[in-house]
């Protein structure tokens, strides 16, 4: 049995409160994540509470594009 296309895709989380956010998107102090959805059960674009070591506490981290 072959798998027609990959069930797991790989994401990039980035914080959406952070500050830094609006000086420059490819600014390496960002705070982003890296992680898996499935695509079947998660079609939508997804997000998570991780920690911001920037802006020191909680924060939601939303998909973005790569």
């Amino acid at each position: 049995m072959a798998k027609s296309k990959d069930v797991r895709v790989i994401v990039i989380l980035e914080c959406t409160g952070c500050a830094r956010n609006d000086i420059n998107k490819e600014l390496s102090g960002i705070s982003r994540y890296i992680t898996q959805k499935n695509r079947h059960n998660t079609p939508g674009r997804l997000e998570l509470r991780k920690f911001c070591r920037y802006c020191h506490k909680h924060t939601i981290h939303g998909e973005i594009k790569k």
